[in-house]
């Protein structure tokens, strides 16, 4: 699968002033195959050594030099280790922590290697007893595929370069067809091993069918619907994923906080996103439930990276950062995908459109545009009035300007909160949803499939 995240590896392999490398990012959202690809592109041979496996451990103890390790990582791999010729790549780094600490010596001592690693956020944040190189490696984060990386999964490059580019007159001749993908990407989600059983193990190869009957129209391809056992198939690993995260909170447990209260907040995410307002209430979680018991173990799900808190902002002013609200938060899962298996949300009520998915259209439609933005560099933020009459659901920097955004799950646009805040204030407002692009006086419409690029920012 192609993944955006390809380019800035390809530019880190190219730089001067490359330091190693820790790939960041939560369990199976690509990693390994990033690295892997990388190797295999842009280097004449790949040392790669996975640290899930106990003798690929012993070959960093505490014991060995940077040097001996080099050494040892040529040993079991059996490839010759030449400086600027050979891709190191150490996958699963949190289970050794002294490879990590080890980060800071082959900046110092092997300057010329290029040494790559990756691990999960959880890991990482949480390896007691051990140093972090602060300054002496470059860290990357990785994320869920993103709306645009799903379509060239689905085979559709050319649409995916319309909306790269973000052409909006030719898109505007592909809305059916783009809204069909988002509607599937709503079910399926980007974890990659998900959409690669959604597309039967074939994804960039697009529609067969396409490819060997040319007589075949494209309009009739593009009414075609993928089986449900596609769809199963996305379920099963998604439920997988989520019980893999569970265990994983008895695995890293975070000093203090009983695993079980971290499975509380975690699966208490849906039940949030599916109020009103989305806010999350620690009453909610469980009966009695306050801040002081839960708040470690919620920052505990979002250091794993499995979750993102949008903070409530007092102010609609820059530098956001400087107003934000630390009481009050959403919270939204990693991937929209996991949020629908999580509800047990069925297939027909994601692709009915307006008649489908009544009672949590907002809380999808809110998910996956906090996913896209949050892939695309931004840091969202949201705003309440102080009687909480008044909302905008996403706030965020954008071309140097404070931006206010509305989500709307479908044609339905009426925005009264938006339009009161920038005629009170002035500001540019925005509006995500599924009617092509358009720009007022006072605000632009964004279709909810290029909320993505429209929003990305350089990294």
């Amino acid at each position: 699968m192609y993944r955006d995240i390809d380019g800035r590896l390809a530019r880190w392999s190219r730089s001067d002033r490359r330091s190693p490398l820790v790939l960041c990012g939560a369990r199976q959202v690509g990693k390994t195959y990033a690295l892997r690809h990388l190797g295999e592109t842009m280097y004449e041979s790949c040392a790669y050594v996975n640290l899930l496996e106990r003798q690929n451990q012993d070959l960093f103890d505490e014991r060995f030099s940077a040097g001996e390790v080099l050494e040892n990582i040529s040993v079991r791999t059996g490839v010759d280790i030449v400086p600027g010729k050979t891709l190191v790549v150490i996958d699963e780094i949190q289970e050794a922590p002294h490879a990590l600490t080890l980060m800071k010596a082959f900046k110092e001592q092997f300057p010329g290697q290029h040494i790559a690693s990756a691990g999960s956020y959880l890991g990482i944040a949480y390896h007691a007893g051990h140093s972090f190189p602060v300054g002496k490696v470059d860290m990357v984060d990785m994320y869920p595929m993103t709306y645009a990386e799903f379509l060239r999964a689905c085979g559709e490059e050319r649409l995916a370069d319309l909306l790269d580019d973000l052409d909006f007159e030719r898109l505007g001749a592909f809305e059916s067809l783009l809204q069909r993908y988002l509607r599937q990407y709503y079910y399926v989600g980007g974890m990659p091993g998900v959409v690669n059983a959604f597309l039967g193990g074939q994804a960039g190869e697009g529609n067969p069918d396409v490819k060997e009957d040319v007589a075949e129209s494209r309009e009739t391809a593009e009414r075609r619907e993928r089986s449900v056992d596609d769809y199963r198939a996305a379920r099963e690993v998604q439920r997988g994923l989520l019980q893999s995260y569970d265990a994983d909170f008895s695995k890293h447990p975070a000093a203090g906080v009983a695993s079980e209260r971290v499975r509380l907040a975690f699966d208490s995410i849906p039940t949030h996103l599916s109020r009103e307002n989305h806010k999350f209430v620690f009453g909610h979680i469980a009966k009695g439930a306050r801040s002081a018991q839960y708040d470690t173990a919620i920052q505990f799900i979002v250091d794993s990276g499995l979750a993102t808190r949008v903070y409530r902002l007092g102010k609609l002013a820059l530098p956001l950062r400087s107003y934000v609200d630390l009481s009050s938060f959403k919270l939204f899962m990693l991937d929209v995908g996991l949020l629908g298996a999580a509800m047990d949300v069925d297939i027909d009520e994601l692709l009915l459109g307006d008649s489908g998915l009544t009672e949590y259209k907002g809380a999808m439609t809110e998910q996956y545009v906090c996913q896209q933005l949050v892939a695309a560099g931004c840091s969202p933020y949201y705003w309440s009035s102080r009687d909480s009459k008044a909302e905008i659901d996403f706030v965020l920097k954008h071309r140097g300007k404070v931006a206010p955004l509305e989500v709307k799950a479908e044609v339905n646009v009426h925005a009264k909160s938006l339009r009161s805040v920038c005629d009170r204030t002035g500001l540019h407002g925005y509006r995500a949803s599924m009617r092509g692009y358009g720009e007022q006086d006072w605000m632009t419409n964004v279709p909810l499939w290029a909320v993505g690029g429209y929003f990305r920012r350089e990294m």
